[in-house]
């Protein structure tokens, strides 16, 4: 009987030295899943924000397309005053939508992530402290 007594606390702390163990893995499946999550909402922010600035580059090229036939119709008067105004508002939309893109583009690293591994590392310590004991 003392030695089934004396086996009883090794056999508790090995099943709560397990239970840690599966905790610990269902954690860093979560931790996984929710890193994928925030990449792919990451990754769709920064290619909103690279078409942005491929928009933003071919209205600046459309601008220069149509500020070349301003000088020539500088020449003749009267119809100028046309082309500039189309010149103008290409390079306003270039620069509206170069402002959008570089507004969402966010590089960095996924601040959720790190701070629940942090949150996790700390949790699976204090447990297999606990369980030492």
């Amino acid at each position: 009987m003392n030695t089934e007594k004396a086996r009883a606390p090794s056999m508790r702390s090995g099943d709560l030295a397990a239970e840690v163990v599966q905790d610990v893995q269902r954690l860093v499946i979560l931790e996984i899943a929710l890193a994928k999550q925030e990449l792919k909402e990451l990754a769709i922010t920064n290619a909103i924000a690279i078409v942005c600035f491929a928009a933003a580059g071919l209205m600046a090229v459309l601008a220069l397309l149509v500020a070349v036939p301003v000088i020539v119709v500088m020449v003749v008067p009267w119809h100028w005053e046309a082309a500039v105004v189309w010149a103008v508002a290409y390079a306003l939309v270039a620069a509206v939508l170069a402002l959008y893109g570089r507004a969402r583009l966010h590089i960095g690293l996924p601040e959720k992530t790190i701070a629940s591994l942090k949150e996790t590392k700390t949790w699976a310590l204090q447990r297999m402290r606990s369980t030492a004991k």
